[in-house]
C-alpha cells in the first residue's frame, strides 16, 4: 500500500485548453518536476531513468493529430493550476492532455536529474506495479475498453471499442467527478466544431473546404481521430448512412398515436413517453392502446394505403379524405428515383381523383386537383380538351373558369390576345346565362336579389369581368379596358326601369353608346337611365314643335310628284353621262396607289427600305431604347376612350398623327357588347364599383376579406406595387433601418419605382372622382364611396396644384355633398377625418361635434351609425399630433363615455368623473351582451365592430390594456372560425387587437404577441398587416433566423405573393445575403400558381440589374418571365429598358416581332424614331 501511495499521479486540465502536470511524491521531501510547467519559470532539474514510462503509452499521446480535420477550431491556451489529488480506489490517475503542438510534432522525452541513490530501484518498482495493474485489468475483462477505460474507472465500455457490451447504451448516473477537480469537461468528451468566418464569402469557404477534404460529404472529413471504427465507417451524415436512411427497407422507429385522443389533450398531441395503455374518459373507461413500432418506408406506404382505403370506403363523399389520399401519392413519388415508378404513381393518383370526381361530380376542389394531375401527364392540346369537356358540364362554376383562363393565358405557344378575348367572352356568357336561369327560377318564389345562390354566381361573374379588364389593360389596350368598365357600370347600375328583355335592353344601350353621350367618369355624365329620359323628353318636344308648325301652316299647299322625284334621284346628273361617272369612281384607286408609291419613294430617299424588316435598318440598341421609352409614355397618356364622330367629321387643326391615335382610341359598341351582363344583387354591384376604384389607383377602405378569391386574384395580377402594399413595406423598412442600417439595405419600393406622368395621374383621379360621384346616386349614403371620392379629389387637386394650393383640398366637394344630404352623419365623419389628416384638428372637432349633436334627432335607422362616428372621433383625438397629449386622452375618454352611457353628446369641457366612467363601463357591458348574441347567429356589421373596438379602447384608457384585450377576446370567442375567416369586419377587429398588443409590447413581452400574430396568420394567411406586425415584433425580440424559419413555414403551407414579398422585404431591408434572396425568388416562382405573377418576375429582374448587378442572370430571368407571362406589355418593355446593355439590336427587333405576333398593342412604329433621327441629323 505504501508503494502504491508513493506512485506518481498524472493530472491534466481539459476543455478548450489544458495543461498536464505530473508529480512524483515520496515519503521524504524532495524536489518536483512538471512535464508541462504552469509558468515560464524553469523547473528544478530532475532526471528520469531511461525507458518509456506508462503514461506515454496513452492513446492521447500516441495518436496522430494530423488526421484531425483542419475545420476543427484551433485550441487556444488557457492556463490553470488545480491541486493534484489522489485518484480512484484502484490507484489509477486521470490523464488529461495539455497544449497540443502543431500537426506532425513529436514529443521529446524529458530526462530528470538524479535525486537520491535509489532512482533505479524506484523505477524498477514502478514497472512491476504497472505490470500487476495491467494483469488485474485483463482478468476483470475490461481490456476491451483500452486506454480510454483508465480515464474513468466506473465505465466498463466506450463507444467505438472492440468490446461488445451487454447493453447498447448506459446512463451516466454517477457523472464524472474529475470534472469538479479539473473545472471542465474532458477535451475528448466535447463535440468539436468550427464557426464560419462571416467576413469571408460563402462560396470561397465552400471551395476551400472542398479542396481540403475532396468533398463536403466526405466520410472522413470530420471524425474523431482517436476512434478507428468511426474513421472507417463515417459519421451519421456521411453518404453511406444517408443512403441507408433513404433506403425503402430501412426500418424507422415510429410512435403511433391513439385513434381517439383523450378529452384533456389536443388532437394533434403525441406523447414522447410510451404508456402501455391510456384510459379514454369519453368511452366509459375503455382503453386506447398506444404502440411504438419499427417500420420501413414500404411498410408505411402499405399501412397508410390501407388506412386511406378504409376511410374512403367509409366516407366516400368526404372530399378532404380523397385530396389527402392524392397528396400522399405525391409524397410516395418524391421517394422514387425511377421515372417509370413516378409515372405509375401519377397514374394511381389520377385514378384516385377520377374515382373521387365520379362520386362527387359537383365538387370543384376535386375537379381542380384532377385537372392539375392531368397537367403533369398530358400535353397542352389534350389538357385543354379535358378542360373544355369539364367546363361544358360545369359552365356555371366561376372558379373553374378563372383557373382555365389562367392556364390558357400562360400558354406561350398558343397565346394570342384575340383568342383570349374569345375565351373570356365564352366564360362571361356562360356565367351570365347561369345567373339568368337561376334568376328565373327564384323570382317566382321570392326576391332574387337576396338569394345566396344568385349572389355567389354574380360575384363570380364580376371577378371574371375584372380579370378581363386587367388583361386588356396589361396587354396595352387601355382604352378598351376603360370602356369595358364604363359600359358595364352603365348597363348594370343605371339601367332604365323598364321591363325589357335582354336583347331589347342591349339594342337600347347600343343607341346610348353610339349617340356620343357622356359616359361614367366623363364631364357631364348623368347615367344611361337619366340620359334616356332626357332623350325621350327632347324627342317628344321636337314632335310637338313639328306638329304645332304643321297646324299653323294649314290649307292647300299644291300638287307634288314624289315618284318623279325619286326617279330623278336614281338618274345621273344632267350633263354627266353614266360612263363618266364610272370613270370617276375608277379613278380613285390609282390615286391611292400613287400616294403609296410616293410614300415608299420618300422612305427610300430617307434611307429606309420598306421591304426589309426593322432588324436590317435598326443597328443601334439606343434606337430601340428610345422606342420603348416613347411606347411607355404613350401608354400612360392614352387610356381614355374616344367617342366616334357622328355625321361629317370636323376638320380641326390637329395633325394626322393625333387623328390616327384618336381613331385607334375609338371603342365601338361591337367591341364591348359580348361582355355585357346584368346584375341584380347589391353585393355584386358594389363589388364592381369598388374594384373599379381600386383598378384606377383610388384609395378605398377594404371591403373584402384577404381570404376572398377576388383579393387574391388582384394581388396575383399586379404589375407594380399598390399603394397599400407600399405602405406596409415602408413600415417594415423604417423599422429595420433603425437598428440594422447597412450600406447594402434597400426597400422594395426601390425595385419598381413608378415614373408615370404626374399630370396624367391627376386626370385619372378627376375621372375617378366623377365616376364615384355618379355611382353615389346608385349607392346613397355609402361612406366608403364618399371617402374614396374625397381622397380622389385631394389627389387630383394636389397633383395639379402641388405648389400653389393650401388648405384641405376636398373641403369644397365635401360641403357640396353635405348640402345635398344634411342627415348623412357618416359623411360628416369622413370629412372630419380628412380635415384631421390635413392638420386642421380644431375644424375636425367642430364637424364631429356637430354630427354627434344632430344624431339624436335623426331616424332610428340613421342613429345606428353613431358608434362609427364615436369611434372615429376617439381615434382622431388619440392620433392627432398636437401639443397636449394628456388633453387628447381626456377628450377620447369623454367621447367614449357618451357612447357607453347612452347620454346625449356634449362638447368636451373637463376630465370625466369616476361616476361617468362607471356608468359608461356598465353601459358597454350591456351593449356587448346584445352584440355577442347577434354575432353568435352570424349577424356582423360595421356598427357592431365599431362598438366593440370603442369598448376595448375605453377599457384600455381607463383600466389598462389587459382589460381591453379581455373585451376583444370575449367578442372573438362568440364567432365560429369559419365565419371569422370570411368576414372583413372580423379581420379588421383582429388587426385592431394586434395594434393594441403592439402599443403595449413592452409590458406583454414576446410570447403573447408572437402567439397571437402567428395564430392570426393561420386564419388570415394573406394579410399584409399581420405580416408587417410579425416582422416588426420579431425584429425586436427574436433572432433573424427564427423569423426566416417562420416565413419559410408559412410560405410552404400557404404560398402566396404576399408572404414571399414580405420575406424579400425583410432580407433586403437588412442587407441580407444575396444567396438567400435568390433562393426566395426561385422558390416563389417555382410554385405553379405564382409563376403568373408579373410583379414577382419584374422585381426579380430589377433586383438582378440594379442590386446584384448581374445582367446575364437578368437576361435569363427575362426570357423565363415572358414565357410564363406573355400578355404583360410592361414586362416585355422591361427587356428594352433594362436589358439594353446585354441584348443586341437583332434580339430587340425579334422581341418586337414576337410582341406583334402575340397581338400586343404597340402604339409606336420604329420608323417614327428613325425619321426623328434623320430629321435631327
Amino acid at each position: 500500500m505504501e508503494s502504491e501511495a508513493e506512485e506518481a499521479a498524472v493530472t491534466a486540465m481539459a476543455g478548450e485548453t489544458g495543461t498536464t502536470e505530473s508529480q512524483y511524491r515520496q515519503g521524504e521531501p524532495r524536489t518536483t518536476s512538471s512535464l508541462f510547467p504552469l509558468s515560464n519559470t524553469p523547473a528544478a532539474s530532475t532526471t528520469v531513468a531511461p525507458g518509456v514510462p506508462q503514461w506515454l503509452s496513452n492513446s492521447s499521446f500516441a495518436a496522430d493529430f494530423a488526421a484531425i480535420n483542419e475545420a476543427v477550431s484551433s485550441i487556444h491556451d488557457r492556463h490553470a493550476s488545480p491541486d493534484s489529488e489522489s485518484e480512484s480506489d484502484d490507484g489509477r490517475g486521470r490523464e488529461r492532455e495539455g497544449d497540443l503542438p502543431a500537426s506532425g510534432t513529436s514529443y521529446a522525452l524529458l530526462e530528470s536529474s538524479e535525486s537520491g541513490g535509489d532512482s533505479k530501484s524506484e523505477s524498477t518498482r514502478r514497472k512491476k506495479k504497472s505490470k500487476r495493474r495491467r494483469k488485474r485489468s485483463r482478468e476483470r475483462g475490461d481490456d476491451g475498453a483500452g486506454d480510454l477505460g483508465s480515464r474513468k474507472s466506473d465505465v466498463r465500455a466506450w463507444a467505438g471499442s472492440a468490446f461488445k457490451p451487454a447493453k447498447d447504451y448506459y446512463f451516466d448516473s454517477r457523472g464524472d467527478r474529475d470534472n469538479l477537480a479539473f473545472g471542465s469537461i474532458y477535451r475528448m468528451d466535447v463535440a468539436r466544431h468550427k464557426l464560419l468566418n462571416p467576413a469571408k464569402s460563402i462560396s470561397i469557404e465552400f471551395r476551400r473546404l472542398y479542396q481540403q477534404n475532396g468533398s463536403i460529404l466526405d466520410a472522413d472529413g470530420d471524425i474523431d481521430a482517436l476512434d478507428s471504427k468511426v474513421k472507417s465507417a463515417g459519421r451519421y451524415w456521411s453518404p453511406k448512412y444517408s443512403a441507408l436512411e433513404r433506403h425503402r427497407n430501412y426500418k424507422h422507429l415510429r410512435i403511433l398515436a391513439p385513434s381517439k385522443s383523450t378529452s384533456d389533450l389536443p388532437g394533434d398531441f403525441i406523447s414522447l413517453v410510451e404508456p402501455e395503455a391510456s384510459r379514454d374518459s369519453n368511452n366509459g373507461g375503455s382503453f386506447v392502446e398506444t404502440s411504438m413500432v419499427e417500420e420501413s418506408w414500404e411498410d408505411e406506404v402499405l399501412r397508410k394505403t390501407r388506412e386511406f382505403n378504409k376511410r374512403t370506403r367509409e366516407n366516400p363523399y368526404d372530399d378532404k379524405v380523397w385530396i389527402e389520399f392524392a397528396k400522399f401519392q405525391d409524397k410516395v413519388a418524391s421517394r422514387q428515383p425511377q421515372k417509370g415508378a413516378r409515372l405509375q404513381t401519377l397514374e394511381k393518383k389520377i385514378g384516385i381523383l377520377e374515382k373521387a370526381a365520379e362520386l362527387n361530380p359537383e365538387n370543384e376542389e376535386l375537379l381542380l386537383h384532377l385537372l392539375k394531375a392531368y397537367q403533369s401527364r398530358d400535353n397542352s392540346d389534350v389538357l385543354l380538351g379535358r378542360w373544355e369537356k369539364i367546363l361544358v358540364q360545369h359552365s356555371s362554376s366561376a372558379k373553374l373558369w378563372r383557373e382555365f383562363l389562367r392556364i390558357l393565358q400562360g400558354e406561350f405557344s398558343r397565346f394570342k390576345v384575340s383568342e383570349m378575348r374569345k375565351m373570356y367572352s365564352h366564360a362571361i356568357q356562360a356565367l351570365s346565362s347561369a345567373c339568368s336561369k337561376q334568376h328565373r327560377q327564384v323570382s317566382q318564389i321570392s326576391d332574387a336579389s337576396h338569394d345566396p345562390a344568385i349572389v355567389q354566381l354574380e360575384l363570380g361573374l364580376v371577378e371574371v369581368f375584372i380579370s378581363l379588364c386587367r388583361f386588356e389593360w396589361q396587354a396595352g389596350y387601355r382604352e378598351l379596358a376603360t370602356a369595358l368598365f364604363q359600359a358595364e357600370i352603365e348597363f348594370s347600375l343605371f339601367c332604365p326601369s323598364l321591363r325589357l328583355t335582354e336583347n331589347s335592353k342591349q339594342r337600347l344601350f347600343e343607341h346610348f353608346w353610339s349617340s356620343g353621350g357622356a359616359r361614367v367618369g366623363e364631364e357631364g355624365a348623368i347615367g344611361w337611365s337619366v340620359w334616356l329620359e332626357k332623350e325621350e323628353e327632347d324627342r317628344q318636344r321636337i314632335i310637338k314643335e313639328e306638329t304645332s308648325q304643321d297646324n299653323e301652316k294649314g290649307g292647300w299647299t299644291g300638287w307634288f310628284e314624289p315618284l318623279s322625284k325619286h326617279k330623278e334621284t336614281d338618274k345621273p346628273s344632267e350633263g354627266v353621262p353614266g360612263a363618266a361617272v364610272d370613270d370617276v369612281e375608277e379613278d380613285g384607286e390609282p390615286e391611292d396607289t400613287n400616294q403609296e408609291e410616293n410614300t415608299e419613294t420618300l422612305l427610300k430617299m430617307l434611307g429606309i427600305d420598306v421591304d426589309t424588316g426593322p432588324s436590317d435598318n435598326v443597328k443601334d440598341v439606343s434606337t430601340w431604347t428610345r422606342w420603348s421609352v416613347e411606347e411607355s409614355s404613350r401608354d400612360c397618356i392614352h387610356w381614355m376612350p374616344v367617342h366616334a364622330k357622328s355625321g361629317k367629321s370636323n376638320i380641326n387643326e390637329e395633325s394626322d398623327k393625333e387623328e390616327d391615335e384618336d381613331l385607334l382610341g375609338v371603342i365601338l359598341y361591337e367591341d364591348v357588347c359580348e361582355y355585357l351582363f346584368s346584375l341584380c344583387s347589391e353585393e355584386s354591384r358594389l363589388l364592381l364599383v369598388t374594384q373599379f376604384v381600386e383598378f384606377f389607383g383610388g384609395k378605398i377602405s377594404q371591403r373584402i376579406c384577404t381570404n376572398n378569391s377576388s383579393w387574391l386574384e388582384k394581388i396575383l395580377s399586379l404589375e407594380e406595387f399598390s399603394d397599400a402594399l407600399l405602405h406596409w413595406f415602408r413600415r417594415v423598412h423604417n423599422t429595420l433601418k433603425k437598428v440594422d442600417s447597412t450600406s447594402h439595405s434597400c426597400s422594395m419600393e426601390f425595385l419598381l419605382s413608378c415614373k408615370n406622368d404626374i399630370s396624367e395621374w391627376a386626370h385619372v383621379m378627376t375621372f375617378l372622382r366623377n365616376a364615384i360621384l355618379l355611382c353615389l346616386t346608385a349607392f346613397p349614403r355609402n361612406y366608403v364611396l364618399e371617402e374614396a371620392a374625397l381622397i380622389a379629389e385631394e389627389l387630383s387637386v394636389t397633383k395639379m396644384n402641388s405648389l400653389s394650393y393650401s388648405g384641405t383640398p376636398c373641403r369644397v366637394l365635401a360641403k357640396s355633398l353635405l348640402k345635398r344630404d344634411r342627415q348623412d352623419i357618416l359623411l360628416c365623419g369622413v370629412y372630419a377625418q380628412r380635415e384631421a389628416v390635413s392638420g386642421n384638428i380644431d375644424l375636425a372637432r367642430k364637424v364631429f361635434d356637430m354630427a354627434l349633436s344632430s344624431a339624436e334627432v335623426l331616424p332610428p335607422e340613421r342613429q345606428s351609425d353613431a358608434p362609427l362616428l364615436y369611434f372615429w372621433y376617439a381615434e382622431v383625438e388619440l392620433s392627432s399630433n398636437h401639443v397636449n397629449d394628456q388633453e387628447s386622452i381626456f377628450r377620447a375618454m369623454h367621447i367614449l363615455c357618451c357612447l357607453g352611457s347612452g347620454v346625449t353628446y356634449s362638447s368636451f369641457k373637463c376630465q370625466p368623473s369616476q361616476l361617468q366612467l362607471l356608468r359608461a363601463r356598465q353601459g358597454f357591458r350591456e351593449r356587448l351582451r346584445t352584440i355577442c348574441s347577434a354575432w353568435s347567429r352570424g349577424s356582423v356589421n360595421d356598427q357592431s365592430v365599431a362598438l366593440v373596438c370603442s369598448a376595448a379602447l375605453f377599457e384600455e384608457l381607463t383600466s389598462g390594456w389587459a382589460t381591453g384585450i379581455e373585451v376583444l377576446d370575449q367578442a372573438l370567442a362568440m364567432v365560429l372560425p369559419e365565419r371569422r375567416s370570411n368576414s372583413y369586419q372580423l379581420e379588421y377587429l383582429y388587426n385592431y387587437y394586434v395594434k393594441i398588443l403592439q402599443r403595449h409590447h413592452g409590458q406583454l413581452g414576446l410570447s403573447k404577441i408572437w402567439d397571437f400574430i402567428f395564430h392570426g396568420l393561420q386564419t388570415y394567411p394573406y394579410s399584409p398587416e399581420l405580416f408587417s406586425a410579425l416582422v416588426e415584433i420579431s425584429h425586436l425580440y427574436t433572432s433573424p433566423n427564427k423569423l426566416r424559419w417562420t416565413l419559410d413555414e408559412l410560405s410552404h403551407k400557404r404560398p402566396s405573393v404576399v408572404v414571399w414579398l414580405f420575406a424579400l422585404a425583410f432580407e433586403m431591408s437588412r442587407g441580407g445575403s444575396r444567396h438567400r434572396i435568390h433562393g426566395l425568388f426561385e422558390r416563389a416562382l417555382a410554385n405553379d400558381s405564382l409563376q403568373t405573377s408579373v410583379l414577382l418576375w419584374r422585381s426579380y429582374i430589377s433586383y438582378e440589374i440594379d442590386i446584384a448587378e448581374n445582367p446575364s442572370a437578368a437576361r435569363r430571368i427575362f426570357f423565363r418571365a415572358i414565357h410564363a407571362c406573355p400578355w404583360s406589355k410592361k414586362l416585355w418593355l422591361d427587356g428594352f429598358l433594362k436589358l439594353n446593355s446585354i441584348l443586341s439590336a437583332k434580339e430587340l427587333s425579334d422581341l418586337q416581332e414576337v410582341m406583334r405576333d402575340k397581338e400586343l398593342n404597340l402604339r409606336t412604329d420604329i420608323y417614327e424614331i428613325l425619321l426623328e433621327d434623320d430629321i435631327v441629323s
